[in-house]
């Protein structure tokens, strides 16, 4: 039987991507499609090729229903909050991901560096300072920002991309405080603490944790009760980790707190009614960028290249 296999993501310029799928069957490419468009194609499918950035489609009920055939799911990504897996797993569906995949994902540092470029991005005001300039504008009083040498960093999750983050810092000369309970810093130039020293005594916040029910909407109004009013609270994990509610209120009364992230709630089906995005067009505490953490020349290639290579297996071994 010839694998049919619907890839709803751009791959087109990651060499070697479209080769490998190709090697496994027939492959449509939709790059980016609405739940319409697949749903009008995938009854005869019997694999999904995703990934959550840029994406429009969360692979749920409707869709999983309507894939008569539908084997698997593989996502070219971490995080897999795009895809009701619970579902996929009633229905008999495989989901693939890099998620435990380590290493391969250890070779990938892009959105850990992202988050280091947006809190310096935050600290020295870099965007509104370029706005001044293309105003016509040149005068540094208003964008004096903070030497990292003198800041202390919070560092919450010590993972993967934690652990970068964290040592870019340290780099840097920064203090750096590192929360996470499941696991142990071995680096002594890091300090492990609570959660509530973290939230007291950090300039800088940095997010780098996975959404489970544990961790969903967990910065709420009492992590920001407990942090600096000049906080910069950087997030490049997933913003349903945060309740941004309670985020907008506390930048509005905080002007001097800013945002710096990589990622909203609902990103996938609601960006368009977002609340964040909509207090963000205003405000001049706030940045934001479209998911684009991993999402390098580099990182790209390494994900989706074995992201590929895990359907071709999984298929292969269906055969």
């Amino acid at each position: 039987m010839t694998s049919k296999i619907l890839v709803i993501t751009p791959v087109h310029h990651i060499q070697g991507v479209s080769e490998i799928l190709e090697s496994i069957g027939q492959v449509t490419y939709l790059d980016n499609p609405m739940p319409e468009d697949v749903l009008n194609l995938i009854s005869n499918q019997h694999a999904i090729f995703t990934n959550p950035n840029k994406s429009n489609v969360f692979i749920g009920r409707a869709i999983i229903d309507a894939g008569h055939d539908l084997k698997v799911i593989c996502t070219a990504s971490t995080g897999t909050n795009h895809i009701d897996k619970a579902y996929a797993a009633k229905q008999g569906v495989a989901v693939l991901s890099l998620t435990e995949e380590r290493d391969v994902i250890n070779e990938i540092s892009s959105t850990a560096e992202h988050a280091f470029a947006l809190m310096l991005a935050a600290l020295r005001h870099i965007p509104q300072a370029f706005d001044s300039v293309k105003r016509g504008e040149w005068d540094y009083t208003p964008f004096i920002g903070r030497q990292l040498d003198y800041l202390t960093i919070g560092v919450v999750g010590y993972g993967r991309l934690g652990t970068y983050f964290a040592r870019y810092a340290r780099a840097f000369g920064s203090r750096v405080l590192v929360y996470d309970p499941y696991v142990t810093v071995e680096d002594e130039s890091m300090i492990q603490t609570d959660l509530d020293q973290l939230l007291t005594e950090s300039d800088v916040i940095s997010l780098h944790v996975h959404v489970t029910p544990e961790t969903t909407g967990m910065v709420d109004q009492t992590w920001f009760s407990r942090m600096k009013p000049s906080v910069v609270l950087v997030n490049t994990a997933r913003g349903e980790v945060i309740n941004e509610s309670d985020l907008t209120a506390f930048l509005k009364e905080h002007p001097d707190a800013r945002l710096a992230a990589d990622v909203i709630s609902g990103e996938v089906s609601a960006k368009g009614s977002s609340s964040l995005i909509e207090y963000a067009r205003t405000a001049s505490n706030v940045i934001l960028t479209p998911h684009i953490g991993g999402m390098t020349v580099e990182g790209q290639q390494i994900a989706y290249t074995h992201a590929a290579r895990l359907l071709h297996r999984f298929l292969m071994e269906q055969q």
